[in-house]
């Protein structure tokens, strides 16, 4: 925290296990809530639950975003229902503020029952290395299933960061949290009724991006890093990812352009070849929401086949959960621009923020493939007859006349290709226009969304 620090206690009387500060200096204003001891786990009362709300409401009421540090092992089993009441008080308040303020956690070392379950409703979990989370403890998950585990095992850390999806960031230590903590705020608006900061960089807007091309293989099934291109588009390649190491086949993070805060959603080829499957598009489309949210710009990254196939993935609604992302992108009415890299072929090019889905600026690559399918693909369906030689010479016809991004430019799901070298200033330079967007909502209570 830089800058001369005022901060203002509210209601300590409560409880002495929690603590509800107003926070602010010359750079932020915050509330932040303690939970706990910062060394021991305590189970936490109805006044915790109690306190929890009340800075939760003087978050939302001062338009100012709200951290929550916690370290709980939740209701102890003698507390009555007054302990499981004011916890759901909190759970209600977080509802209410979610969209409205940013909300971020950090678990110190434990966060169970109850108190877990707010860990859901957080836009940002950061958790300290070896701490731990989970709904139900190793004694109940042994007794209903019989086999023993451990907390680590069950939710430690590294699990919820690759399996869950729960923790936006894993730290080694509660300085780590800090710094993190301040670089959100640093990218994040106060409220959904301010806009993110200019934060001043040095990077020049139309600086080109030199052999930039050169990070895309010559072959269609060639990996690399997606992170090389947004890195370059970025301000001083500087780049806050989110949910690294969970549905790593999808892309989602913060940084600036020119200055400006922007979300970035992107198919990853080095994982799962950059398709899409359940997790990578709950982490898509519950990113979108947030940056739609919070007025942050998106621009969205493509290569990808399609898809992931799959009777497990049809199974457990694949459908369903793709359809995630398609309505956060259909539904947002913040400044959108997409690039198409490489392959952009099907139902996922469709979600993929695709220019009849209402992006404000569809740019391609030379490179950029959009297709319904890629050309083996489709001369399997098209000419099962045909002999191998013949089916060599279907598939390279079908490339040259559909798999370019100039036929797709040709029908108006493409606005320009560009030079890669000129991405960046393409970028900054729709940015600096659609800044300034605004639609008009329809009329309605509330979406229903595809859960």
């Amino acid at each position: 925290m830089s800058g001369q620090e005022d901060t203002v206690q509210v209601q300590t009387q409560l409880s002495q296990n929690t603590v509800v500060e107003v926070k602010r200096d010359s750079d932020k204003s915050y509330v932040e809530v303690s939970l706990g001891s910062p060394t021991d786990p305590v189970p936490l009362s109805a006044a915790d639950g109690q306190k929890l709300a009340e800075g939760i409401r003087t978050a939302r009421t001062q338009h100012i975003p709200l951290i929550c540090n916690i370290n709980s092992t939740g209701a102890p089993p003698d507390a009555g229902i007054e302990a499981l009441d004011g916890w759901g008080k909190a759970a209600q308040e977080m509802t209410t503020s979610s969209g409205v303020i940013p909300i971020i956690f950090c678990v110190k070392e434990t966060a169970l029952a109850g108190p877990a379950l707010l860990l859901g409703l957080a836009d940002f979990v950061i958790m300290v290395k070896d701490s731990y989370s989970y709904v139900s403890g190793p004694r109940m998950v042994q007794e209903f299933t019989g086999v023993p585990i451990d907390p680590e095992t069950l939710g430690g850390a590294a699990k919820h960061a690759q399996m869950s999806g729960l923790a936006s960031f894993v730290v080694p230590d509660l300085y780590s949290a800090s710094e993190i903590v301040d670089e959100l705020l640093a990218l994040l608006p106060s409220s959904s009724s301010s806009t993110p900061r200019n934060n001043p960089t040095s990077d020049p807007a139309d600086r080109r991006l030199t052999n930039i091309e050169d990070v895309v293989p010559d072959t269609q099934t060639g990996s690399y890093d997606m992170r090389e291109i947004i890195g370059q588009v970025a301000d001083d390649r500087i780049l806050t990812e989110i949910r690294k190491d969970w549905a790593t086949n999808i892309i989602t993070a913060l940084c600036t352009i020119n200055g400006n805060t922007v979300g970035v959603v992107a198919n990853q080829p080095q994982s799962l070849a950059g398709t899409l499957d359940i997790s990578a598009s709950q982490k898509g489309a519950r990113f979108v929401n947030f940056c739609d949210a919070f007025s942050i710009p998106i621009i969205t990254f493509v290569d990808t086949p399609g898809f992931q196939p799959g009777k497990d993935l049809e199974w457990r609604g694949m459908i369903r959960h793709g359809a995630q992302l398609a309505f956060a992108y259909a539904n947002a009415t913040i400044p959108r621009i997409c690039i198409t890299i490489r392959k952009s072929y099907g139902g996922a090019y469709i979600v993929m923020d695709s220019k009849h889905m209402g992006n404000d600026l569809a740019l391609a690559w030379p490179s950029a493939e959009i297709a319904v399918m890629g050309a083996k693909g489709a001369i399997e369906i098209l000419h099962r007859k045909a002999t191998e030689s013949d089916r060599e010479q279907l598939e390279s016809e079908y490339e040259t006349r559909l798999l370019n991004p100039y036929t797709a430019a040709e029908r108006g799901s493409v606005d320009m290709v560009i030079h890669p070298e000129n991405t960046r200033r393409e970028v900054s330079a729709a940015l600096d226009f659609l800044l300034s967007k605004r639609e008009k909502l329809q009329k309605r209570l509330h979406s229903n969304t595809p859960l």
